[in-house]
């Protein structure tokens, strides 16, 4: 039986919250290219801060 995939914040790479690590863990990508895509969201639409307090109060802990 395939286990559900869900969208926790990560408890092993983590540099603030775990959210970042948790995204990529999810999408299966580089946690890096996460990152990127939360600091071009935070400098160039302004969002990115936002949008990362969101997931964090939104998104369980993993286990």
């Amino acid at each position: 039986m395939s286990e559900e995939k869900k969208l926790k914040r990560s408890k092993s790479d983590k540099k603030i919250l775990g959210v970042c690590g948790g995204i990529a863990k999810y999408f299966d990508v580089d946690v890096t290219i996460i990152r990127i895509l939360f600091l071009i969201g935070l400098f160039c639409v302004g969002g990115g801060l936002l949008a990362y307090l969101i997931c964090a109060l939104v998104m369980p802990e993993e286990k």
